[in-house]
C-alpha cells in the first residue's frame, strides 16, 4: 500500500495536477481582491479556495504517512507544511489579517517546480558569499549618509534633513528611482555636489550590485556542477551495475558449457 502511494505522489501526472492546483488556486485568490469578481462569483472563488486547502492538506498527509521521518528531513517539505499551517489559522476577529497570507500557497510552485527549486537553492547558498558584501555596502550607505547630511541638510532638508532620511535616500538613489532629480535639486545649491553623488552611484550602482549578481551566479554555476556530477556518478554507477549483471550472466553460461554431461542410463 505504501509503495503505490509513493509510486502516486511521485508520478509525473500527480505533480502536473497540484502545479494546476496551485496555480488556479492563486488565480482565484487573486480574484477576491476583485469586488465585482466577489460579488458575482463569491460563492464559487470559497468553494475553490477550500477545496485546494483540503487537497494540499490531503498531500502532506499522504506524504507523512509515505516518507514517515524521511518527511521531516526534507525542507521542502516543511516549507510546504509551513504555508498549508499558516493557511489554517483563523481569520475571524482581530486575525482576519491572516485571509491575506492564504496567497502565501502560490510559492509552493517553488517546491513543486524542479527549475524553480533548483534556483532558490541557489540563492541560499550564495547567502555566505553575501555577508561580506552586504557589510561593504552597508559601510558605503553609512559614510555616505553622514557626509550627505552634514553637507546638505540645509540645503534639502527633506532628502538630507537627518541620517534616517539620507540613508533613505541614498538607498532610494542606489535603486535608481529619482535620483537625477535629488541630485540636481542639491546641486542648485552646490555645483560640486555631482562629484559626491557620481562617486557613490558608481560605488554602489555599479560595484558592489554587481558582485551580488557575481555571487549569485557563482552559485547557480556550482550548483548546476553539482547536479553534472551526481548524474555522472548516478550513470556510472548504472551502467557499472549493468556490466557486473552481464558478467553473472556470461560466468553462468560459461559454468553450464563446462558441466560434465551424464550419460543416461539404458
Amino acid at each position: 500500500m505504501r509503495e503505490r502511494a509513493r509510486a502516486a505522489l511521485e508520478a509525473s501526472r500527480f505533480q502536473h495536477a497540484i502545479i494546476a492546483v496551485i496555480v488556479i488556486n492563486a488565480a482565484t485568490l487573486g480574484l477576491e481582491t476583485s469586488t465585482t469578481a466577489v460579488e458575482h462569483y463569491g460563492t464559487a472563488l470559497t468553494i475553490v479556495d477550500h477545496l485546494a486547502l483540503y487537497i494540499f492538506m490531503v498531500e502532506l498527509i499522504v506524504k507523512i504517512y509515505v516518507y514517515r521521518r524521511e518527511f521531516f528531513r526534507d525542507p521542502w517539505n516543511l516549507f510546504d507544511t509551513a504555508i498549508v499551517a499558516i493557511s489554517l489559522l483563523p481569520t475571524a476577529g482581530g486575525l482576519s489579517v491572516l485571509r491575506a497570507l492564504r496567497i502565501l500557497r502560490a510559492l509552493r510552485l517553488i517546491s513543486v517546480v524542479p527549475s524553480l527549486r533548483k534556483v532558490v537553492t541557489a540563492l541560499l547558498s550564495a547567502v555566505p558569499g553575501m555577508t561580506s558584501i552586504v557589510l561593504l555596502l552597508g559601510l558605503v550607505l553609512y559614510v555616505a549618509a553622514v557626509m550627505g547630511t552634514k553637507l546638505y541638510h540645509a540645503t534639502a532638508p527633506e532628502y538630507f534633513g537627518d541620517l534616517p532620511t539620507s540613508l533613505f535616500t541614498l538607498f532610494q538613489m542606489m535603486t535608481g528611482d529619482a535620483w537625477s532629480d535629488i541630485t540636481r535639486k542639491v546641486m542648485a545649491e552646490h555645483p560640486s555636489a555631482w562629484i559626491f553623488f557620481v562617486l557613490f552611484m558608481l560605488v554602489c550602482t555599479f560595484v558592489v550590485l554587481n558582485l551580488f549578481i557575481a555571487v549569485v551566479v557563482s552559485a547557480m554555476d556550482e550548483e548546476h556542477a553539482e547536479e553534472s556530477v551526481q548524474a555522472t556518478h548516478d550513470l556510472r554507477v548504472a551502467v557499472l551495475a549493468e556490466l557486473a549483471a552481464l558478467r553473472a550472466e556470461v560466468r553462468e553460461l560459461r559454468d553450464r558449457d563446462r558441466a560434465p554431461v551424464t550419460p543416461g542410463g539404458g
